[in-house]
């Protein structure tokens, strides 16, 4: 299960105000075929209701630096990967990266 590999991406994209519903028919149908086919299955999908409003979080779990880097890579340089960012381009204000890794020692709660 990918939940339980150790290192995780996490990307929290803050969308343009009013247009969740818009960005995530494009990542639906444009991006998860292609991210699906590159990244793998993802860990989880969230929006935000409190806090900083018009965020959308996906988390994708990888077995090594080196792993996240090649399929990233395979994504990135994917031709069909262009026409999401193209269709999405202006609806995403703002983009957070992180590279989270998993506590072995705390899985017994998981």
């Amino acid at each position: 299960m990918s939940k339980n590999l150790p290192l995780v991406d996490h990307r929290v994209y803050t969308i343009r105000p009013r247009s969740m519903g818009q960005f995530l028919e494009l990542f639906d149908t444009l991006a998860m075929p292609i991210l699906m086919e590159t990244l793998g299955n993802p860990v989880a999908f969230y929006t935000t209701t409190v806090g900083p409003l018009n965020q959308f979080n996906h988390l994708w779990a990888y077995e090594s630096l080196a792993d996240y880097e090649e399929r990233c890579h395979r994504r990135d340089t994917n031709p069909e990967f262009a026409k999401y960012l193209s269709a999405t381009d202006g609806l995403i204000i703002a983009q957070d990266t992180k590279l989270v890794h998993r506590i072995p020692v705390f899985e017994k709660y998981l």
